[in-house]
């Protein structure tokens, strides 16, 4: 038995060291030109700013540690593909030819919704949210952003809007392996848009416009989600027997 486990532990260490040096490398090139980097996430914020407002750091460390926190979040998204395809290479071989080419369609249109996620962030969202507020009592107060905190919740949201656009895909595969149909997405709409604005508000900040304009589009995702599974699992009705 441990003659047969043995080879897929080695391919396991095998996979894993990829991922570790790909990750590594990248992280390396990434870190060495953070500012560009940094540049980039501070656009949105920048564009709102008034002349008397500046970006600050309260902490000695805070710079290196918002730069290393840049990098790793760049180079996730960047070596996300490669880590996929490696997870992808290690199942594979254990798959059927039909499961073999749901998971490669998994993780193509998996990557390309999740960077649809971070561009609706970064291009809708960020904009109309970081504009809010700065100016809300910009009257009575001058906006002194923190790096860490600021990069902090880049990455948070992010992720989050990265996350939420995978919905439609994840919902295509359950309901092609039959877990999910139409009638239960359908029943359960209530509950997803409660759940979809407490998520909202644990991922945005303390306001309505950022917390509204993550739940929209969530809410649009669940209910394409329901379009999709009408699509690919339909609900059926049951037919009563005859008497």
């Amino acid at each position: 038995m441990l003659e047969n486990v043995r080879p897929h532990i080695l391919e396991l260490r095998q996979r894993l060291i990829v991922i570790l040096v790909s990750f590594g490398v990248i992280f390396l090139i990434v870190f060495s030109n953070w500012k560009l980097v940094f540049d980039w996430m501070l656009s949105p914020l920048i564009k709102v700013l008034s002349q008397k407002s500046e970006i600050i750091f309260t902490s000695l460390t805070e710079p290196f540690f918002t730069s290393m926190k840049v990098a790793f979040f760049t180079t996730l998204i960047i070596d996300l593909p490669v880590i996929l395809y490696q997870v992808w290479k290690f199942i594979a071989p254990a798959l059927y030819k039909n499961e073999w080419k749901f998971l490669t369609t998994f993780v193509v249109f998996g990557n390309l919704m999740f960077l649809m996620g971070i561009s609706f962030a970064f291009y809708v969202v960020f904009p109309y949210g970081f504009k809010f507020l700065i100016n809300y009592g910009a009257d009575l107060f001058s906006a002194m952003p923190k790096i860490s905190e600021y990069v902090s919740l880049f990455i948070k949201m992010s992720f989050g809007f990265g996350i939420a656009f995978e919905l439609p895909v994840l919902t295509f595969f359950l309901a092609k392996f039959g877990f999910v149909t139409d009638k239960i997405l359908k029943d359960y709409f209530r509950y997803a848009v409660v759940i979809i604005f407490i998520v909202s508000a644990i991922l945005t900040p303390p306001d309505p416009l950022t917390q509204i304009l993550m739940a929209i589009p969530l809410v649009l995702l669940y209910s394409v989600s329901i379009l999709v599974a009408q699509i690919v699992n339909p609900h059926k009705e049951e037919k009563e027997d005859e008497v």
